[in-house]
């Protein structure tokens, strides 16, 4: 194998910082308005003149954000522990039991994975109406684990199948009941797969936004995506508080992604080669 020439080199590094730049420039400019005096100014510059903390405490105080960013916290941990449990029992279910109808389910679950969003606003939301849900945080919940389900119930039936099943007779010849079995034998192994599909729930739940405008018409069940929307008006637009807002929606999500970043890439990397 022939080693790489200097001129590939310099190629490589280019395009890789050509990525970077590419990539981070917009969180630049979020940072760099967020904190800017100037923000609202049209002359402003990329760097701030003068730095400012009152774009987040106009966002924060003003704004009603504590109020969204808990909001969008309990629908999203509320949909990753919900969709967590329910796709690693159907994993294990379609995995390792055989039962009528097991390969209809399957297609089935991959069938509504491809089904356009916008598809099922409408059904959704007369549903919702029907069952009382609407402007409740639980209707959210439960709309987003429909969403994340398909994904994870594939994702970890990958993992489930990868485990030998001789290392769970070996635990009910030691003496354990299934759910020890289960507890101590299957959910360690299937560990990074759950961190997997948990970012990716997460993720959804928390910058959905067609969904959440849709159900929700009170301002205090308002999710962070929802509740940015009262920042840009038909007079014009407070950048400084979009900029602010949007600072914070990010943060969470780096906070949980940096977390989980270890167990991610161990589960993407066993379900690239486990499949």
């Amino acid at each position: 194998m022939s080693r790489p020439t200097v001129r590939s080199r310099v190629g490589l590094g280019l395009g890789f910082t050509a990525v970077l730049v590419f990539s981070l420039f917009p969180v630049f400019v979020m940072l760099s308005t967020a904190v800017d005096a100037r923000a609202n100014d049209g002359s402003r510059s990329l760097l701030p003149t003068s730095l400012t903390w009152d774009n987040f405490r106009f966002v924060l105080d003003e704004g009603g954000f504590a109020t969204y960013l808990r909001n969008s916290l309990v629908v999203a941990l509320s949909t990753v522990v919900i969709s967590g449990l329910l796709a690693l029992l159907a994993s294990v279910a379609v995995s390792r039991f055989r039962f009528r109808f097991r390969t209809s389910v399957l297609v089935m679950v991959l069938v509504v994975q491809m089904v356009p969003l916008e598809a099922l606003v409408i059904p959704l939301f007369i549903q919702a109406k029907n069952l009382g849900l609407l402007n409740h945080l639980f209707g959210l919940v439960v709309v987003y684990v429909a969403f994340s389900l398909p994904f994870a119930i594939w994702t970890l039936r990958g993992f489930v199948s990868a485990v030998p099943r001789e290392l769970e007779e070996a635990a009910y010849v030691d003496g354990a009941s299934w759910p020890r079995m289960f507890w101590s034998v299957l959910l360690p192994l299937v560990a990074p797969g759950l961190v997997a599909t948990s970012v990716f729930s997460f993720i959804t739940a928390w910058n959905e936004f067609v969904f959440a405008i849709t159900f929700m018409n009170d301002q205090g069940s308002y999710t962070v995506a929802v509740g940015l929307r009262q920042f840009f008006t038909q007079y014009g637009t407070n950048w400084g508080a979009v900029m602010a807002g949007s600072t914070l929606i990010t943060l969470p999500v780096m906070i949980f992604f940096v977390i989980v970043q270890r167990r991610l890439s161990d589960g993407l990397v066993a379900g690239a080669v486990k499949g």
